[in-house]
């Protein structure tokens, strides 16, 4: 196996990891507790169901540590297309990674506000504490999929101009891109209008997830005959 086969496996493995995770995180695990309009309800259920919130930030832990490890990974690959663009699109994808990461105390705080061994706080206070903990996060969230939609359209014009890469990738990708773009431009600018636009994000998981699997089986099958020049 090639050091080129080894790298496009791993891309693909990885890649394919942090869907798992995100999907999984925001819902299977989180999804399910959270109340939208009502504190109250939101906070039993994370009582109720402590051990798969925690599990929840944990995924979401584990996916950041993937996305910092895919966008060196791509950074490698694509680097040989335009050295400035790959580190341009790794750059955004690691402030996504970032924000996400940082957002995840916010989680956190939202458990701290709902443990009964804090002094003074009234358990619909801390409810309505924690419920805001979590709307925080969820802006957050969006706020770092600005960054990740500017480096998926960068990775996705990298992609068309590499020879080894499908075309429509490249497309799917930028598509993609655009979808994140547009729906965090929404819930921060036109909220009303940011629920409308959520099937949209179909979009982006059929890109992602086309692309995991071609690194996976298809670009993992290349042999070093088709490795292009390193840049220097």
């Amino acid at each position: 196996m090639t050091s080129t086969t080894t790298t496009y496996r791993s891309a693909g493995l990885f890649y394919l990891l942090i869907i798992l995770l995100g999907l999984g995180s925001e819902v299977l695990l989180r999804g399910g507790l959270f109340v939208a309009g009502n504190p109250t309800d939101t906070a039993a259920n994370i009582l109720d169901r402590t051990g798969l919130f925690r599990l929840s930030i944990a995924a979401d832990a584990t996916m950041v540590a993937a996305d910092i490890t895919v966008a060196a990974l791509f950074y490698v690959i694509l680097r040989p297309v335009d050295p400035l663009l790959a580190m341009l699109a790794a750059a955004f994808r690691l402030m996504q990674a970032a924000l996400i990461a940082g957002n995840l105390m916010a989680q956190q705080t939202a458990l701290l506000w709902l443990d009964a061994a804090l002094p003074g706080i009234a358990p619909q206070t801390a409810a309505a504490l924690a419920y805001q903990a979590l709307d925080i996060h969820s802006h957050g969230y969006d706020m770092g999929l600005v960054f990740f939609g500017i480096s998926s359209v960068l990775t996705g014009v990298l992609l068309i101009r590499a020879p080894e890469f499908p075309r429509a990738l490249g497309y799917l990708l930028i598509a993609a891109g655009a979808v994140y773009l547009t729906g965090s431009g929404l819930r921060f600018l036109a909220p009303g209008l940011a629920g409308t636009f959520a099937p949209a994000y179909l979009i982006a998981v059929i890109a992602e997830t086309s692309l995991a699997f071609w690194l996976l089986w298809i670009g993992g099958r290349r042999d070093a005959g088709t490795e292009r020049p390193q840049v220097a």
